[in-house]
């Protein structure tokens, strides 16, 4: 015992701030893309060309870049010759709604709002369920980064339950398979209201590289209602992180269905 306290002495503060220092961030991160105004349609045909799932078109004169369909390879970025697609290091992407992760050339990513508060429904903490609906394990995987010492989610009252019974949310992974479907939908029914719904990933949101599939169903909301969607492929674990507690801190409010008070405190 006196071995361990000594060890873990030793280690100091392992903990990383929340916002992060921006060195904390690899270089080859890709983050936040950010359009040109000036991307002409011929910057899009290239861009589209190399795209993998269909992220990028040209719509009424706008050359458009879907951040829910977007696997952050940065293809697009290699192949545009006027920087008319830029990846940043920002990891802030979360959205409240479906069309705000659509980014173009006059719209700006920073436009993105996300209207939640649940501090006077749960209180301080919130207890959510995971459900891993056909996924790879890479968005799984950056979720359970959360829970260890560097990133420690229990600090912000936020913490992964077994049983669905006793969550506030679902958290969901994957393009939602056949398989997968009605699991999802008796675990959404499971847990008592009102509650939340967090798509995280490409595949929970749009399908990913599965859209279409026959045996996906083009991610979470052709299923059940989602209130956040967290792009990536797979999200960067503070991207995950700034959706969660974006939904704590903002002052409005619309859950599906809202019955009784807090349940927390």
């Amino acid at each position: 015992m006196i071995k361990t306290l000594i060890a873990r002495f030793k280690q100091g503060y392992r903990t990383q701030p929340f916002p992060p220092k921006k060195d904390l961030l690899s270089q080859r991160y890709l983050g936040l893309p950010h359009v040109s105004p000036d991307a002409t349609k011929a910057d899009c045909e290239r861009c589209k060309a190399v795209c993998p799932t269909g992220a990028i078109e040209f719509i009424d004169n706008k050359f458009t870049l879907d951040l829910g369909k977007c696997l952050f390879c940065g293809e697009c970025q290699k192949a545009c010759l006027d920087n008319s697609v830029v990846f940043s290091r920002d990891f802030h992407l979360a959205a409240k709604e479906r069309q705000d992760l659509i980014l173009s050339s006059i719209t700006d990513a920073d436009a993105k709002k996300i209207a939640k508060n649940v501090k006077h429904i749960f209180g301080k903490s919130l207890k959510l369920r995971q459900v891993c609906a056909g996924g790879c394990g890479a968005c799984e995987a950056d979720i359970n980064v959360l829970g260890t010492l560097s990133y420690d989610l229990g600090r912000f009252g936020i913490q992964f339950v077994a049983s669905p019974r006793h969550a506030d949310g679902l958290v969901v992974t994957g393009a939602v398979t056949e398989n997968m479907k009605l699991a999802l939908a008796k675990t959404y029914k499971a847990i008592p209201s009102p509650k939340l719904v967090i798509a995280v990933g490409a595949c929970a949101i749009s399908g990913g590289p599965y859209i279409d599939h026959k045996e996906t169903n083009n991610g979470v909301d052709s299923v059940i209602p989602v209130d956040i969607y967290i792009p990536g492929c797979p999200p960067h674990p503070l991207s995950i992180l700034d959706g969660l507690l974006k939904i704590m801190n903002h002052k409005t409010l619309k859950f599906h269905p809202i019955k009784g008070g807090g349940r927390h405190g």
